[in-house]
């Protein structure tokens, strides 16, 4: 069985072509077979053989050409199957081109790093035999376009790393008819064209290799108005100066991160033999797929002991590192698989601005990372498949260490392994090792009964050894007997979680107060993972005592050690100490007490958050936090963001814990400010949410409508990140609601403020005028400068969309001149950028380049990447207005991948319909088209008409221009009646000419 997408769509069968049919089976097939060993889903199969026009039974569209493929492969039934929502092609990489490529250029690549060309050479010669033309012959549609265009990108890159091999080894004149044609195919790249010219001087024409540089000089001119980069400018100065010529190896990459996450192997493992071989094999045997292992079993049963060290003994099968995270599956709030796939894209090297927004987008950057690497993921704790699936690997390089307390039955082709008790050898085995083998031989009875009243379970045991290790004096006997005081309870109970907390309320018994106290704290507070400053306002202690009582708790085995991170010793409580812990603090604190321990620590983390998110001044004093000494805040924050990362979880978790306890005002200081210095930021939309929802529904509790008045605010804000505008809009009103009903004035002004750019941005220009003219009412009696600057500034940006440009001017220049009169360089900047705007729509470019030049001039100036890519979008538009459309051309690319990388759909869809007008002024009407119609599809889900209106006016001039008058009369239509039913200006401007297209004939 062969399998082919790298030219005509194939299958073989006993080397004779299958008949597979028309284009969309064909392009199915190619979606399967470029995901061979993976699960695709029926929505990506839609979008891959339908795009933006699916029939309306896309499931029964799929099935029909599913079963035709069946029935051509030979063994289609087994090779193509339904799993988990989607299909699974389960094809031997090795029988599928384009893998069998990958492979082998990625391995070319590896022996041209290690010097050894001759084995480089056959690699990439045996990669690029495999291609027949050009990739995905027979599919159509806009995925196959884009899905082509990117293996066509694979092949020149695999092709000029054989063409420096060959350099390398001399063969110069041997791959000169090669490169030619390469070159002719591919005027404007300049690594083809530095490889011929060096090519060309191995055998002996300098004069034709000069020539090659002038011609590619005057391609690059002609075409991009660009010189030749410095790659191909040094090499034509070699060919000058008759150096030898070998290939000009790039500057060495910086070698991929190889994260090492594992937590601590367990020094005295014990037992687990036959499942420790088992485990072991399954993990580093090599095979076609993803190995995946489940551990499942009761809590207690030793599931994460026993996964860390298997993950210990088989690292060294994992060269290129081993991830691990702790998913909380018994948690309330399990961890987010979107936050975990963070963590791992950090420690994989991805820039915090370069992992995407979405769960999907993450996993595929996380799956591509990993290609072609040996990495080990241990995922501990999971709570079902679905938390599981999207931090599966792709590639049959990596491997995955799953535990459970449920068996991950549909987690498909995982090998699954049921932990049970420790048999009774091992049990004792374990206890011998921790409290030493002359007093168990001494007391084999006593030892036999500690094991079976411990359930056999390996935290019961750890825990009741840990006991009398720390107590040499004692007998076995006497913690068998005390052990059998509660015999009556652990009579009653099964084996499991609860006869684990019978041996935790025997360990807990032997604490001293002190000890009790921060155990209760902790699980009152209901952390798993903390920093030892922690327990110092838990207790109102100093940091001395505090770490003194953490390591009273480490020595009980009731507190782990769990590492470092930032430069702080973290400790991690056990889910089911934690609970237990949590039952003691709930029965013996008063729920005074309770709220009291609990303000304590929010304090100090309150005060720790707004430390780390300020801007430090020079020469500034440490910062003071509630119970916390100085030495102590200036050691946790030496590195901020590591400190947050570590912590983010628990203050997470804190917010939601004060909220429980309705400690309202804490949990709004705390979610607000965490919001206002982390989560916005960083885009931890999913944390913001939760700390503010929590926080929320405590102030409606205890009827307290500031707090909920900020927190409504907080919302808007953040659905505003997000582009949900209709959100944004509801919550700012409430927020508005909330301030009337306080008598907040200066609240209600703001709320107006942040309601009339929503409204605004959704087209709704009257009411963000009503909303300004209240607002600006209301300054009248207040001394708020900042905000009648801003109000004034709404104002002009809304009377500009209005078509009023007099008074949009007037407005713009109050709030420039109050700006400068502040200092405020960022709020000049904005000023400007709307003022060039306002001259723009009025036809005057030439003050509106200059005001937009030097808005785009502070904002760069400020180091802020978002803003000035918006207003440098707006310099480009008054540049593509003069016919200066060509000039701005890379700089507005660029601000699109701004957009990209900061996760900004309204800016992609600005940067996109601005590319496309651009495209239209200079006559290329199919590429405006392009850009054009994914601006619409942008404006669409983000739900803005106004911002429809205005793509639609512009397709209406590219259908115009590309001959199909019907279409854009209906575009131009459309747009009209958004545009008048929402007030716009541009309801009554002239529809302009039609530009001529230069790239292609006008139809008829």
């Amino acid at each position: 069985m062969e399998f082919r997408v790298l030219g005509p769509v194939e299958a073989r069968v006993s080397g004779r072509p299958v008949q597979l049919g028309g284009p969309k089976p064909r392009t199915l097939l190619a979606m399967l077979l470029l995901h061979a060993g993976r699960v695709v889903s029926l929505a990506q199969l839609v979008d891959a053989v339908w795009g933006q026009d699916p029939p309306e039974r896309t499931r029964a569209a799929v099935h029909t050409y599913v079963s035709t493929l069946r029935k051509a492969l030979s063994d289609g039934a087994e090779l193509l199957t339904r799993d988990a929502g989607g299909y699974l092609l389960a094809a031997d990489l090795d029988q599928v081109d384009v893998h069998v490529f990958t492979r082998e250029v990625s391995a070319g690549r590896v022996a041209l790093a290690d010097g050894d060309l001759e084995e480089a050479a056959a690699r990439f010669a045996a990669g690029l035999r495999v291609w027949r033309g050009p990739a995905l012959g027979g599919a159509r549609g806009e995925w196959a376009e884009q899905e082509r265009g990117r293996l066509e990108e694979l092949r020149l890159a695999a092709l000029e790393d054989r063409v420096d091999t060959d350099l390398a080894m001399g063969r110069g004149e041997a791959v000169v008819p090669e490169l030619v044609a390469a070159v002719a195919e591919h005027p404007l790249r300049e690594r083809l064209r530095s490889q011929l010219m060096l090519a060309l001087h191995q055998a002996g024409r300098q004069a034709d290799a000069l020539a090659v540089y002038q011609e590619g000089r005057r391609v690059l001119l002609d075409e991009l108005g660009l010189e030749p980069g410095p790659a191909l400018r040094s090499t034509h100065e070699r060919v000058l100066r008759e150096e030898p010529a070998k290939p000009a190896r790039a500057e060495a990459a910086p070698p991929a991160p190889r994260p090492s996450q594992l937590p601590a192997d367990i020094a005295d493992f014990t037992g687990r033999a036959a499942e420790l071989d088992q485990l072991s094999r399954a993990l580093a045997r090599p095979t076609g797929a993803v190995r995946v292992c489940a551990i499942s079993g009761q809590a207690g049963s030793g599931k994460s002991t026993l996964a860390a060290h298997v993950a210990h003994a088989v690292r060294e099968h994992f060269p290129d590192g081993q991830l691990y995270a702790a998913l909380h599956g018994v948690h309330p709030h399990r961890a987010d698989p979107a936050e975990v796939l963070a963590g791992f894209l950090r420690a994989l090297g991805v820039p915090e601005q370069g992992i995407p927004a979405d769960l999907a987008e993450r996993a595929q950057l996380y799956r591509t990372l990993l290609a072609d690497r040996r990495v080990l993921v241990v995922l501990d704790d999971a709570a079902d498949e679905r938390q599981v699936r999207p931090l599966l690997p792709g590639e049959p390089g990596c491997a995955v260490l799953v535990t459970s307390r449920e068996r991950l039955g549909a987690l498909s082709g995982a090998a699954q392994l049921d932990l049970r008790v420790l048999p009774d050898r091992d049990a004792l085995a374990l206890l011998d090792r921790l409290v030493g083998s002359d007093r168990v031989a001494a007391e084999p009875e006593a030892a036999r009964e500690i094991v079976r009243l411990c359930g056999q379970l390996p935290l019961a045991v750890r825990i009741a050894g840990a006991r009398l290790a720390a107590r040499p004096h004692w007998r076995l006997a006497r913690l068998a007997e005390r052990l059998g005081v509660q015999r009556r309870v652990l009579g009653e109970l099964t084996l499991g979680d609860l006869e684990v907390r019978g041996s935790l309320a025997l360990s807990y018994a032997g604490l001293a107060e002190r000890e009790r106290a921060a155990l209760r704290g902790l699980g009152l507070l209901d952390v798993s993972g903390f920093g030892g400053w922690l327990v110092a306002p838990l207790l109102d202690c100093d940091r001395d005592e505090a770490e003194e009582v953490v390591e009273r708790l480490v020595d009980a085995r009731l507190v782990d050690v769990s590492g470092e991170e930032g430069g702080v010793l973290r400790y991690q409580v056990h889910d089911l100490t934690r609970a237990f812990a949590r039952e003691r603090g709930e029965a013996e604190e008063t729920p005074d007490g309770v709220r009291a321990l609990c303000a304590r620590a929010a304090r100090a983390w309150l005060g720790l958050v707004e430390a780390a998110g300020a801007t430090p001044e020079p020469d500034a004093e440490p910062v003071e936090v509630p119970h916390l000494d100085r030495e102590v805040v200036a050691e946790l924050l030496a590195d901020p963001r590591a400190w947050f990362d570590a912590e983010q979880a628990e203050l997470v978790g804190v917010v939601e814990r004060l909220a429980e306890l309705d400690e309202a005002g804490l949990a709004t200081r705390l979610a607000t400010a965490l919001a206002a210095s982390w989560f916005s930021t960083r885009n931890l939309f999913h944390q913001w949410w939760r700390t503010h929802s929590a926080a929320l529904a405590a102030a409606r509790r205890v009827g307290d409508r500031a707090d909920q008045a900020r927190l409504l605010a907080g919302l808007g804000w953040l659905r505003y990140e997000q582009d949900r505008f209709g959100e944004a809009e509801s919550y700012y009103e409430q927020s508005l609601a909330a301030c009337q009903q306080d008598g907040d004035e200066r609240g209600e002004v703001t709320a107006l403020l942040e309601l009339s750019t929503v409204q605004r941005e959704q087209g709704m220009l009257a009411a963000a005028r009503a909303s300004l003219d209240r607002a600006l009412l209301r300054l009248r009696a207040l001394d708020e400068p900042r905000l009648v600057v801003s109000a004034v500034h709404g104002l002009s940006r809304v009377l500009t969309e209005q078509g009023d440009l007099t008074g949009a001017l007037r407005a713009g220049e109050r709030a420039l001149a109050a700006h400068r009169r502040s200092g405020d360089v960022r709020g000049e900047a904005l000023s400007l950028r709307t003022i060039g705007i306002a001259h723009r729509a009025a036809g005057r470019l030439d003050e509106a380049a200059r005001a937009c030049e030097r808005a785009v001039e502070l904002l760069r100036g400020s180091g802020e990447r978002l803003m000035t890519a918006y207003a440098a979008q707006s310099l480009a538009k008054v540049r593509i207005r003069q016919g200066l459309g060509d000039a701005v051309r890379s700089e507005l690319l660029e601000c699109l991948g701004t957009c990209n990388d900061m996760q900004d759909g309204f800016g992609q869809a600005l940067m996109l319909r601005t590319l496309g007008e651009l495209e239209l002024s200079v006559g290329r009407a199919r590429e405006a088209l392009r850009y054009l119609e994914r601006s619409l599809r942008w404006w669409d889900a983000l739900r803005l008409p106004v911002w429809r209106a205005r793509t639609l006016r512009d397709l209406a001039g590219v259908h115009e221009a590309l001959g199909d008058p019907a279409r854009a009369d209906r575009a131009w239509t459309e747009a009209v009646e958004i545009f008048t039913r929402h007030g716009c200006r541009e309801a009554g401007e002239p529809r302009p000419a039609s530009v001529p297209v230069s790239e292609v004939p006008r139809a008829g």
